[in-house]
């Protein structure tokens, strides 16, 4: 690490749209970090469900997922390949990690979709697959930051699992103290106003 300077991680924090984001990737996007270090960062887009049902894609793995049962887009990167992201109630805590999951954040970490869905079964307390992620390179997710495009907030284990997704950028912000709170009630077309 000499000479660098370090990028504190947001690993496990949850990434809010502003209004102001202007990439239709990303509008009302809540992106949940699992990686973010000097090198760049990575993410799943938490609240963007396609109509693809999980058991279509991926045998054996529907059953575990959590309600809506389907395939959520994590974001424009590598669309073709699948991420498993788990909560697995009281983290790996005392005892060993469940095979198969990868702790992220406290509860929070990726599944190997290659492992059997069985070992993971009575471990998991819910489960996502994403289609694609969120990525930035080195420095550009800060920039973006320093840009006023996100909003940095602590995640809860709920969050990746929301039975309706598509409140979650409300619900995030709402639980949030001061102005962020009232963000939540911005309109979806400031031009009705």
């Amino acid at each position: 690490m000499s000479g660098m300077t370090e990028v504190s991680s947001l690993t496990g924090r949850l990434l809010v749209a502003t209004p102001a984001l202007a990439d239709p990737n990303f509008d009302r996007a809540v992106v949940l970090l699992l990686d973010h270090d000097e090198e760049g960062s990575l993410g799943v887009v938490l609240n963007r469900p396609t109509p693809v049902d999980v058991a279509d894609i991926l045998e054996g793995w529907g059953d575990l997922a959590g309600e809506p049962g389907v395939v959520f887009q994590g974001g424009p990167v590598s669309l073709d390949s699948a991420l498993g992201v788990a909560v697995v109630p009281g983290g790996a805590g005392n005892r060993a990690a469940p095979l198969g999951w990868r702790q992220v954040h406290g509860a929070i970490g990726l599944v190997d979709l290659e492992a059997p869905p069985e070992l993971l079964a009575s471990a998991l307390g819910s489960l996502r697959i994403f289609a694609g992620y969120a990525g930035w390179g080195p420095g550009q997710l800060e920039e973006e930051l320093a840009d006023g495009a996100w909003y940095v907030v602590e995640s809860e284990p709920g969050d990746v699992s929301s039975p309706v997704p598509e409140r979650l950028w409300r619900e995030v912000l709402r639980r949030q103290r001061g102005e962020l709170a009232m963000v939540a009630t911005y309109p979806d077309d400031p031009s009705l106003n």
